[in-house]
């Protein structure tokens, strides 16, 4: 690097300074070549939590070309997921035997006022309509296998989030035992990336740290473009995590999903955006809070954090 001494005895030779190696400044986003990423269809992902920042990686395949993550190592760790879980399959069992015995009882008085050629019709006329039933099933999940999911850089159950580019390379490098490493690419990425590909581009950021407290400042605060980027993200990691409370929290008709549709309205033009703008004066900031703290819980802690 050429740098200018303090005693300069000519001005038209610049004195170079040896012992200095040449500066390495990190690239700024969106100049990184991106060759890589595109042609293996994976992204770095830098992820802000309350208990710091680190990058991952993430990508989107179809459903049925994946395998999920484990999460039975996770869960036995958790006492009060344990207990629910048991609470919940308990609840499941009472009210399908409660569904069987009306179902039954429904069938036996049904017979005993029919003769038998009419019981076999409606017999007959209900496998049909369960072949039918089956067939609309095969195909539904035909549809819901092609379907593209998230996959995140995550090891039995929990999310991988390293500190620096580098911590990142060098997990990839070392053969450690992770669901990415089902990819067809995984190999080929171990082989090529560099630390200077560890550079996320602006929408694969997300500030989860600074939900909360955006939505505590109240309506006239709330950053859209934050909330509807951390709903995104929040999505993505409780499928990939398999964290089916904080699904929930975000599905179609819940409170945050609201917020949610208000944000995004509200950033529209025209009659659609004084709409979204009315709807989001409604919603609760205290809930809004609430719930998102929760969900930021959650998600922090399924967190492995690495150096």
């Amino acid at each position: 690097m050429v740098r200018q001494s303090p005693q300069r005895p000519d001005a038209d030779e610049p004195e170079l300074d040896a012992t200095d190696g040449p500066a390495e400044s990190a690239p700024e986003r969106g100049t990184v070549d991106r060759s890589l990423w595109d042609e293996l269809r994976i992204d770095p992902v830098e992820i802000a939590l309350p208990a710091g920042t680190g990058f991952t990686l993430r990508a989107y395949r179809p459903g049925r070309e994946l395998t999920p993550t484990d999460v039975a190592e996770r869960d036995e760790d958790d006492p009060f997921l344990a207990r629910r879980q048991v609470v919940e399959t308990d609840e499941d069992d009472e009210e399908e035997v409660i569904i069987l015995d009306e179902e039954f009882a429904a069938l036996t008085a049904e017979e005993d006022e029919t003769d038998e050629p009419k019981a076999k019709g409606r017999k007959d006329a209900a496998d049909g309509e369960d072949a039918d039933s089956q067939d609309e099933d095969e195909d539904a999940d035909d549809t819901a296998g092609d379907e593209e999911v998230p996959l995140f850089l995550t090891h039995k159950g929990r999310l991988l989030l390293f500190k620096t580019p580098e911590a990142l390379v060098s997990f990839i490098r070392s053969g450690a035992p992770n669901d990415m490493s089902q990819l067809d690419g995984w190999n080929e990425l171990a082989e090529r990336v560099e630390p200077a590909d560890i550079t996320p581009l602006d929408e694969d950021t997300y500030e989860l740290d600074l939900v909360v407290e955006n939505l505590r400042g109240g309506h006239d605060t709330w950053d859209p473009t934050l909330l509807i980027e951390a709903g995104e993200v929040a999505r993505d990691l409780a499928y990939a995590l398999r964290l089916p409370a904080v699904l929930d929290m975000l599905s179609a008709g819940s409170s945050l999903d609201d917020l949610d549709e208000a944000l995004r309205s509200s950033v529209n033009g025209g009659i659609g955006g004084f709409f979204g703008r009315r709807r989001l004066k409604r919603i609760g900031a205290q809930t809004a809070s609430l719930g998102w703290r929760t969900i930021v819980g959650k998600i922090s802690a399924v967190v492995d954090w690495r150096d």
